[in-house]
């Protein structure tokens, strides 16, 4: 709704948001006087005629609303928190509450119970012959009872006063960071807003015109006032009339046109206009939370003065710290602003120095900057940190008579372990130790210290020593082994189920199991027993791992022929040298394994329609003698032939080479041997001759 307004609204001219209402409060100017309140987008009305260029000068305006709210914001709370404004607040609130505390606490009868309990201690101190701790136990007493009623008298004043501690350190923080800016002026009202006008120019007025106009017209005085008339007039058609007056015909050009390009660059702004923020954010609440802690120790002093400070012990130190916190306040109010002042005369450096054609480039490392700013800024609070209690402590040993040296309230307390581990982390780690150390924990986690480095593969060695020690063998390799013989005998016993659905004899079935383990790769020394505890006969298995034997040795070991093959005819070679053998019946049965295995590898032709059955009979007609085929079918003919020709003589031999199997297995007469190894030959021959010339007939 609001773009559709914007739209219509302009009937001609160039449209723009003409002002922030939401950002008036702020008070935030330029150097020139213009309020950021007031500053605008100037871009092109909305025309039917070129819709991308009026959809883009809407998408630039919503663009401009947040990058101008967010600098805007950034730049005011750096001024209202340096400023005290926010403290003007709830000063009087403060103030008389403290009084009224005070004058509820600090009552004759608290008084004298407090200097009792302190006459005490150094009556003390006096009988054990800690004569020089009673001294200054004395002193320290005497201190606070004078130095009590100036406080008591108003207890904030100090802290609250305009010119108080707090104050005091505000000023001096300001009037450094105002002379290393060249501002030699001491009103910190004036110097507030000479920074926030600074930091306006280099973070707002500068790159609006750059993102709005494509560069600077700063750098002409007349477009300078030209620029500041238009906006401060609210109108971007005056805006655009001023600076086409001045010669700033570009400018006015580029209002008129808006450039993609110039999203980027207000995606860019926005961006480092955020870390800006984070920036003012950071710096706003250690300002802030400096001047409240003050408060609060201030408020803990009226205890301390009205009672605690005269009793030797935490009292005594809790007093010294909230002293000290107060005045150590002021000097990290200063140390803040001085930060502050010497980023800002960095930045604006940066900006002097490049100019007008350089300030995209210094935003992009403001916001870089700005980050490490930020990093800095937290080691820099808990530097001062460590600092105030270091001084805390040490006032609060010589008022207890102690000597110098470690330990809490003496010494540099937690400043000298600055660079060791905070108490926090150190106490985690006490705690992760403690449960490495457990034994529950060792029993939940199955290891030994089970958070130290490799701690699991530790307990895992252990594990293995101590079955070594026990069982002669490491558990994880019984449970292994365990495992793989499992494996086995499943992979034995359905194979065996398989061969007996086929209605196969038990050396047939002993084979077919013998065959499934060794696809597994068992190793030999587990064939024996995996095989007896399936069910099958000793001697049957001892006349398999013959026949197993005798096959791996006459098995060839030439690479350029078909594995498959190799096996079924090493097999049919042991048949008919086995014949007579008391194992020949698990020689045929071997044979006819090795035959299903060869047979199950070789894929039938795809498309029947395609083999060349011209080239088939030629083949077919000359198998039978190697010289003949090969003469009859040259090397160049067998690469001519496509795949399923190939697959067609292969599938026709290894089907062959099975049903001669099985019937020589049947019935193991002369014949079947005869025939069993004619189409053996007739394979071997093929093979012989395509193999080598990558036409295998088999893959």
């Amino acid at each position: 709704m609001f773009a559709v307004g914007a739209m219509a609204s302009a009937a001609d001219g160039v449209i723009a948001v003409p002002g922030n209402a939401g950002l008036v409060w702020t008070r935030v100017t330029d150097s020139g006087g213009v309020r950021l309140s007031d500053y605008m987008f100037a871009t092109k009305s909305f025309d039917l005629m070129s819709m991308g260029e009026s959809m883009l000068a809407v998408v630039l305006q919503f663009e401009f609303v947040g990058w101008i709210v967010v600098v805007t914001t950034a730049i005011w709370l750096i001024g209202f928190a340096i400023g005290f404004q926010w403290l003007d607040a709830f000063r009087g609130a403060l103030q008389g509450t403290a009084q009224l505390f005070a004058f509820q606490v600090a009552t004759p009868m608290m008084l004298a119970a407090a200097t009792s309990i302190g006459a005490v201690c150094v009556g003390w101190f006096v009988v054990r012959g800690y004569t020089a701790k009673a001294v200054s136990q004395v002193v320290t007493m005497l201190a606070v009872a004078i130095l009590g009623p100036m406080f008591l008298a108003e207890p904030l004043g100090d802290v609250l006063s305009p010119d108080g501690l707090l104050a005091k350190g505000r000023n001096l923080g300001i009037a450094v960071a105002a002379g290393l800016n060249g501002n030699s002026r001491p009103d910190p009202g004036y110097l507030v807003s000479s920074m926030q006008a600074g930091l306006a120019d280099n973070f707002a007025r500068r790159p609006l015109q750059i993102w709005n106009l494509g560069y600077v017209v700063d750098g002409n005085a007349a477009c300078k006032q030209a620029w500041n008339a238009g906006v401060a007039a609210g109108s971007p058609d005056q805006l655009k009339k001023n600076l086409a007056a001045c010669g700033a015909a570009g400018a006015s050009t580029l209002i008129d046109h808006p450039s993609p390009g110039q999203l980027g660059t207000g995606l860019l702004l926005l961006i480092c206009g955020t870390v800006l923020v984070l920036f003012a954010a950071f710096l706003a609440a250690g300002v802030m939370w400096a001047a409240l802690d003050s408060i609060y120790h201030g408020f803990r002093a009226i205890l301390g003065f009205a009672a605690g400070g005269f009793v030797y012990g935490p009292t005594q130190t809790a007093l010294a710290r909230d002293v000290v916190d107060s005045m150590v306040a002021a000097a990290t109010m200063c140390a803040y602003v001085i930060y502050l002042g010497v980023y800002v005369l960095f930045l604006g450096n940066l900006f002097r120095q490049v100019g007008s054609a350089g300030v995209m480039a210094v935003m992009v490392t403001g916001a870089v900057v700005e980050v490490v700013a930020i990093v800095q800024f937290r080691r820099l609070r808990r530097g001062l940190g460590r600092g105030n209690k270091w001084i805390a402590d040490k006032f609060a040993a010589t008022a207890q008579g102690r000597p110098s040296g470690g330990g809490g309230a003496v010494g540099m307390g937690d400043a000298g372990t600055g660079r060791s581990l905070p108490a926090a982390a150190l106490a985690t780690l006490a705690v992760v130790n403690t449960i490495d150390a457990n034994p529950i924990a060792a029993n939940l986690l199955l290891a030994r210290n089970p958070l130290q480095y490799m701690a699991r593969r530790r307990q895992q060695a252990e594990s293995m020593n101590i079955d070594m020690t026990v069982r002669g063998w490491p558990r994880e390799a019984q449970l292994r082994g365990h495992l793989d013989r499992s494996t086995w005998a499943h992979a034995a016993a359905r194979r065996a189920r398989l061969a007996r659905a086929a209605g196969a004899d038990e050396i047939m079935t002993l084979a077919n199991a013998v065959d499934g383990i060794g696809d597994l790769g068992a190793p030999d020394s587990v064939y024996g027993s995996v095989l007896e505890s399936a069910g099958f006969d000793r001697d049957m298995i001892n006349a398999a791992m013959r026949v197993r034997a005798f096959q791996r040795v006459a098995t060839s070991g030439n690479q350029r022929l078909y594995p498959q093959l190799q096996k079924a005819r090493a097999a049919l070679g042991n048949v008919q040298a086995q014949l007579a053998s008391p194992d020949a019946a698990s020689f045929r049965a071997w044979y006819v394994v090795t035959s299903s295995n060869w047979l199950s590898k070789i894929a039938p032709p795809l498309d029947r329609s395609n083999v060349n059955h011209d080239f088939v009979r030629m083949v077919e007609a000359n198998w039978d003698n190697p010289h003949a085929l090969h003469h009859a079918v040259p090397d160049a003919l067998w690469l001519s032939q496509n795949r399923d020709t190939l697959h067609h003589i292969g599938h026709r031999l290894a089907s062959e080479n099975m049903i001669n199997a099985q019937a020589f297995a049947a019935a193991p007469t002369a014949a079947n041997l005869e025939q069993a190894a004619r189409t053996m030959q007739r394979a071997h021959v093929i093979d012989s001759i395509a193999g080598p010339l990558t036409a295998s007939v088999w893959a």
